[in-house]
Formats: C-alpha cells, sequence, structure tokens
C-alpha cells in the first residue's frame, strides 16, 4: 500500500507537466496553479520516498538556479514567464544529475518543435490546418509564439526516471 501512494505521489509531476504543455499549446499560456502545485507537491513526494536531507539541498538549489535561468531566458525574450516558472518547478523535482539530460532534451524538443511550427506555418501546409480547432489554427499562424511548455513537458517527462525520486521508488532506499 505504501508503494501505491508513493507511485501516486511521483504521478502528479507528469501529470501537472502534461497539463502544462496542453495549456500552452491550446492557449499560450501555463497557469501559475500548475507551477506552485508542482512545487508543493515535491515536498510530500521526497518525504515519502525518503529523499535525505543533502539531497534535497540539491534539489531547492537545482530548482532555484533553473528559475534564475528561466527568468534570464524570459528577460532575453527566449521563453514565455509561465514556461521560466514550469521549467524551475520540474528541475526542483529532478535533482542531479537528471537535471542535464532534462537541459539537453529540452532544447532538443525545443528545436524540433519549432521546426514543426516552422513547416506547420509555411502557405502549403497552412491551408490545412485552418480547418481544424481554433488553438491548432493559431499555432499554424506564423509570427506566433511557440508553446515551449511542450518540449519542458517532453525534456521532464524524459529525465524524470533517472531522477532521485523515482530511483528511490524502485530501490525501496535511500541514496
Amino acid at each position: 500500500m505504501l508503494l501505491q501512494f508513493q507511485a501516486l505521489l511521483l504521478a502528479v509531476c507528469p501529470a501537472l507537466l502534461i497539463v502544462a504543455a496542453l495549456k500552452d499549446a491550446t492557449s499560450y499560456t501555463i497557469p501559475n496553479w500548475i507551477s506552485l502545485a508542482l512545487i508543493l507537491a515535491f515536498f510530500p513526494a521526497a518525504l515519502a520516498v525518503g529523499l535525505p536531507i543533502g539531497a534535497l539541498g540539491g534539489h531547492l538549489a537545482i530548482g532555484a538556479a533553473a528559475l534564475v535561468a528561466g527568468m534570464a531566458m524570459f528577460a532575453l525574450g527566449w521563453i514565455g514567464g509561465g514556461d521560466a516558472k514550469v521549467f524551475a518547478a520540474a528541475a526542483l523535482w529532478l535533482g542531479w544529475p537528471a537535471i542535464l539530460p532534462f537541459i539537453l532534451v529540452t532544447a532538443l524538443a525545443g528545436g524540433a518543435l519549432a521546426v514543426g511550427l516552422l513547416a506547420m506555418r509555411s502557405m502549403m501546409l497552412r491551408r490545412y490546418v485552418a480547418s481544424g480547432p481554433a488553438w491548432l489554427s493559431r499555432l499554424a499562424e506564423p509570427g506566433e509564439n511557440v508553446p515551449y511548455g511542450v518540449a519542458i513537458c517532453v525534456g521532464g517527462l524524459v529525465a524524470l526516471p533517472g531522477g532521485d525520486l523515482v530511483r528511490l521508488l524502485a530501490a525501496g532506499a535511500p541514496l
């Protein structure tokens, strides 16, 4: 029963990342409640799997560093404010060394997303998208933003299994 409870707590992160990606793709916004829920859910999940206090400090430091990096990317106009916050909240869940694949996969997924949107926004493909739902037509509009929350979600989903929390759950013992 304890294992199922721990797994349920850990499932909050991927579920919220998926919600963030869907919200970003359909509305170009990621509500603050998603980032806040990710942050708040991290603590009971970490406690439930027995994350050592030293590792908890590392997770907090990585989350803070990711927030600073996200704020810098937002200031440069590379990503939106919601993207910066959900990036930091996801980084909090990952810790070291899972943050490295998270950053790499997020960057690669962002590049693939940008290329896909450029293709969808071309004159040849845009007419086919126009008959779809309004949010899809908006994605196909030239000059629109890139919903980078989708890339953050992909990076988080790929990196999460290598993070401390999932490893502790799988091992059933502290690091």
